[in-house]
């Protein structure tokens, strides 16, 4: 098989993807900005190469991609520079086709479908973004289908909800989990009593490999659902039920997260986001399921024992931080 490169891999779903491949004894990329943090990441896998890039510079850009088959784009900016996404895919695409790439495999977000106009989401939905980032995200999905509609690359998009899991700091769940380690009370924001999903992360590594091999993947967008609709509240109860404590916990509603927001660029940008609380997006992956067959989805229950376990001994090693205003 073809080199496959993950760019942007040092995310916690770069990691999950590294780990499918690395179980299925595939050779793979890693792309990223700093040397010393991909070799702290991947540097004991025999089966990784680093790679370092300049995502800013079209030589760099191109060396990072020479020689793949399938590029994995992963590429993250701070949530309050969302409006580097867009040209930083058309830097990418542009590479890629150049080094003659033939594939390449976005992983998404619900942004792009804006508020839902269904209680279940397929991916007929019509992509009408009512926020920036949403809007932003589309341009990154529409700059690769056309690419894929003209014949110069194949291109696949596959769309996640929110994840959680071991590592996973950037989940609406994170804080919960923390506290209820340490029997603390844990700020979440909401309402957390709305319909929700979540992904858990070790899961989708394997999807994205199954869906990257499969020749009925590309030209469209897929969505992956979670382990069943549930709520922020029922999970926090279950997190600090697991942990051994009452669930403690104070909720932020969308006055005080503009509030915070003057003083933290990150909640300050969370606050046109609030209606995903509101009136979440549910997917249906039915399509996805009936080209891939069975996909492994963790139960909820389970999903919270294992970030609860990989939670701990990190605490131990840092000094057991506080919850994250």
């Amino acid at each position: 098989m073809g080199t496959v490169a993950l760019f942007g891999a040092s995310g916690v779903v770069g990691h999950s993807i590294a780990q499918a491949l690395r179980g299925q004894g595939r050779g793979y990329r890693v792309v990223g900005r700093s040397e010393e943090g991909l070799q702290r990441e991947f540097g004991a896998d025999p089966q990784a190469e680093i790679v370092t890039w300049n995502p800013d510079d079209m030589a760099s850009i191109q060396a990072a991609a020479q020689g793949v088959q399938t590029l994995i784009y992963l590429v993250g900016v701070p949530y309050w520079q969302f409006h580097l996404h867009p040209g930083l895919m058309k830097r990418t695409l542009d590479a890629a086709i150049a080094e003659g790439v033939e594939r390449i495999v976005f992983i998404a977000s619900v942004y792009p479908y804006g508020r839902p106009r269904t209680d279940v989401v397929n991916e007929s939905h019509p992509r009408v973004p009512h926020t920036n980032k949403g809007r932003l995200r589309k341009a990154q999905e529409d700059l690769l289908l056309a690419a894929d509609k003209a014949g110069s690359i194949q291109v696949t998009i596959l769309r996640l909800p929110d994840f959680y899991g071991p590592g996973v700091e950037n989940s609406f769940l994170h804080r919960a989990f923390v506290a209820a380690s340490q029997g603390k009370r844990a700020q979440l924001i909401g309402p957390i009593d709305t319909p929700h999903e979540f992904v858990f992360v070790p899961d989708v590594g394997p999807t994205v490999t199954a869906l990257m091999d499969h020749p009925g993947a590309y030209g469209r967008f897929w969505n992956l659902g979670g382990a069943g609709v549930t709520s922020q509240a029922a999970l926090v109860e279950d997190i600090y039920a697991q942990a051994g404590h009452p669930a403690k916990y104070s909720v932020l509603g969308p006055g005080m997260v503009r509030l915070i927001g003057l003083f933290s660029p990150f909640m300050r940008e969370l606050g046109e986001m609030h209606y995903l609380h509101t009136s979440p997006v549910i997917m249906d992956d039915s399509a996805l399921r009936a080209l891939l067959g069975d996909i492994r989805k963790t139960p909820y229950r389970d999903g919270i024992r294992q970030t609860l376990a990989a939670l701990s001994p990190a605490l131990a090693a840092t000094g057991h931080p506080h919850p994250v205003p």
